[in-house]
C-alpha cells in the first residue's frame, strides 16, 4: 500500500512539475511577444478575415482600439503598454493634446505601421503626412502652397508588385508577386521613403510599400490591404508580420 501511495506521489509530482515548466514556458513567452495595438475606426472591412493576420503572426499580442470619437486612443497615454501602433483607420479629427501624446510615443520609439487607407486619416493635420510619409486626398486641398487634386481609387484590380529593395529585412527573400486588391492614385508623398514596393499597374501610383523614420519611431506604410483576398495573400500577411517585428526593432 505504501508502495502504490510513493508511486502515485511521484507520478503527481511528475506531472506537476511538467506542468510548471510548461507554464513558465508560457508566461516567459507571453511576455517576450511584441504588444500591438490596432487602430481602426472610420472605414468599414471583414473583421475576422483581416485579424486573421495579426493572430497567424508568430511572437505578436494584439488588441484593437476601435476609435468612437476619432482619435480617443491618444487621449491619455499615461499607462501605455504598446511596442507598435498598427493604423488602419480613416477617422479625422484629433486635438491639439492628442496630436502632443501621438508625437511623445514616437520620441518614445514606439513603433508605427499604417495600413490601407490609413493614408486618408487626419486630412487637416499637416504633420501626419509627414509622419506615414504620405497623403491621400478625400477632396481638393491646399498643402504647403501646393493645391492637390481629390486623390482616386479603384478597387478589384489584379496588381503586379516589384519588391524594390530585397535587401531591406522587411521584403528580404521576397520574389515579386501579384495581389487582387485596391490602387490608389494621385497622392502626394514625402520624398525621403525608402521605397520598398512598387507597381507599374497604370492607374496606381508607383510606391505600394515604404519605411521612414520620424523622430525616434520606425515607421511603414504598407499601401495594400483593402479585403479578404488582400488578408489572405501569404504575401501580404508576411509584410504585416514583418513590418510589425522591424518597426518593433525585433527585425534587423
Amino acid at each position: 500500500m505504501k508502495r502504490v501511495i510513493l508511486i502515485v506521489s511521484l507520478t503527481m509530482l511528475v506531472v506537476c512539475s511538467c506542468t510548471n515548466v510548461e507554464t513558465a514556458n508560457q508566461t516567459a513567452k507571453r511576455a517576450s511577444n511584441l504588444k500591438v495595438v490596432v487602430v481602426t475606426g472610420g472605414h468599414g472591412f471583414k473583421r475576422q478575415p483581416f485579424f486573421a493576420i495579426f493572430e497567424d503572426a508568430e511572437g505578436v499580442e494584439y488588441a484593437e482600439a476601435i476609435q468612437q470619437d476619432h482619435s480617443e486612443i491618444f487621449e491619455d497615454i499615461s499607462g501605455w503598454d504598446y511596442d507598435v501602433i498598427v493604423l488602419y483607420n480613416m477617422t479625422q479629427e484629433i486635438s491639439p493634446q492628442r496630436r502632443e501624446n501621438f508625437l511623445e510615443l514616437l520620441d518614445k520609439g514606439v513603433g508605427l505601421v499604417a495600413l490601407h487607407h490609413s493614408i486618408g486619416a487626419f486630412q487637416n493635420w499637416p504633420e501626419y503626412r509627414r509622419i506615414i510619409g504620405a497623403r491621400f486626398y478625400l477632396g481638393p486641398m491646399e498643402e504647403d502652397g501646393v493645391t492637390h487634386g481629390k486623390s482616386g481609387y479603384k478597387h478589384d484590380i489584379d496588381i503586379p508588385v516589384c519588391i524594390s529593395d530585397k535587401r531591406h529585412p522587411i521584403t528580404s527573400g521576397m520574389s515579386d508577386f501579384s495581389i487582387f486588391d485596391e490602387v490608389y492614385n494621385e497622392c502626394a508623398f514625402e520624398s525621403d521613403n525608402h521605397v520598398l514596393l512598387t507597381t507599374d499597374h497604370p492607374i496606381s501610383d508607383k510606391p505600394l510599400a515604404w519605411v521612414r523614420k520620424c523622430r525616434n519611431a520606425r515607421v511603414c506604410y504598407i499601401q495594400l490591404g483593402h479585403g479578404i483576398e488582400a488578408y489572405g495573400n501569404p504575401n501580404y500577411k508576411r509584410l504585416v508580420a514583418r513590418a510589425i517585428k522591424w518597426s518593433a526593432g525585433r527585425l534587423n
